[in-house]
């Protein structure tokens, strides 16, 4: 039975909310404002296209069937991938829940699945599970895209895993799958997984009550100490309890600072963009 969730955004600016658009320079897109819940609220708004977005669950949770899909105020779905936007103004970007903190399904994407639905992760067969909770937030931020045919030559030359780019949100709230979130970049690591570049943004939802103390890395150390290593050693660790070896780091095995941060936001919705203009070959990845 399908269960229907809704996502109220509300905005005081002049913005597109569902657009194919980069955030690029004058296309920079400024929703402002965004409230997430998981029931219907009524707002107000100027936006010259605003609808109401609702992540609409089918099948059960921790079964193969299970996906939860965005749909808009019409009923129709949309593609959390491509159709939200990333960029929302004044370095805040736009952040979508697949795996709430202290939970293990493997939640994400499917980027090989028409609008792209939230779906848990499988491997022969049978649903994914982390070894253990993952202690954060954790998703994507949509309109991004790592190119499997670009080599990084920071990161000793690792080619894009074939996925948008991952957040891990530090915040104290426990989230739910689906959630958009307005969040601003504070660091990245460049984990190499099996030879693919897999780069983690660190973030922080704007509601969370330290969003105002944390601009960079180094803000980060001091009012979430000890937090940027455990995300390393978390995703370094993760699988091998499978017995597979330890994911790698590049630059240094440290975290980049919020201007590399947001270097790699910038690049990946180039790629992004590029693919969804079929400048790309998108392969099995599904455009809508």
């Amino acid at each position: 039975m399908a269960t229907t969730r809704a996502i109220a955004i509300a905005s005081n600016s002049t913005c597109t909310l569902l657009t194919k658009k980069p955030f690029l320079g004058s296309h920079s897109l400024c929703l402002k404002n965004l409230k997430v819940s998981r029931t219907s609220r009524s707002f107000t708004c100027r936006a010259i296209y605003n609808p109401q977005v609702s992540v609409k669950e089918e099948g059960q949770p921790q079964t193969l069937d299970y996906r939860a899909f965005f749909v808009d105020q019409s009923g129709k779905k949309v593609s959390p991938w491509h159709d939200i936007p990333l960029q929302l103004g004044d370095g805040v970007f736009n952040f979508i829940v697949e795996i709430p903190k202290e939970s293990s399904a493997k939640m994400e994407v499917a980027t090989d699945e028409p609008f792209t639905p939230i779906k848990q992760d499988t491997k022969k067969g049978k649903l994914r599970f982390y070894p253990y909770n993952i202690h954060w937030n954790y998703g994507l931020l949509p309109q991004t895209w790592e190119d499997p045919s670009l080599a990084n030559a920071e990161v000793e030359g690792a080619f894009g895993d074939n996925d948008p780019v991952d957040v891990v949100e530090i915040g104290e709230s426990r989230r739910k799958i689906g959630d958009v979130l307005r969040v601003k970049p504070l660091a990245t690591l460049a984990m190499i997984d099996e030879g693919e570049l897999d780069w983690k943004i660190v973030a922080i939802s704007l509601d969370d009550p330290k969003a105002s103390l944390v601009n960079d890395v180094d803000d980060v150390e001091k009012h979430f100490p000890g937090t940027l290593t455990a995300i390393r050693d978390w995703f370094r660790d993760y699988k091998i309890p499978d017995g597979k070896p330890a994911n790698k780091f590049g630059l240094g095995n440290q975290a980049a600072n919020k201007d590399y941060a947001l270097k790699v936001i910038t690049e990946t919705n180039e790629s992004w963009n590029k693919l969804i203009k079929r400048s790309i070959p998108a392969g099995e990845l599904s455009l809508v």
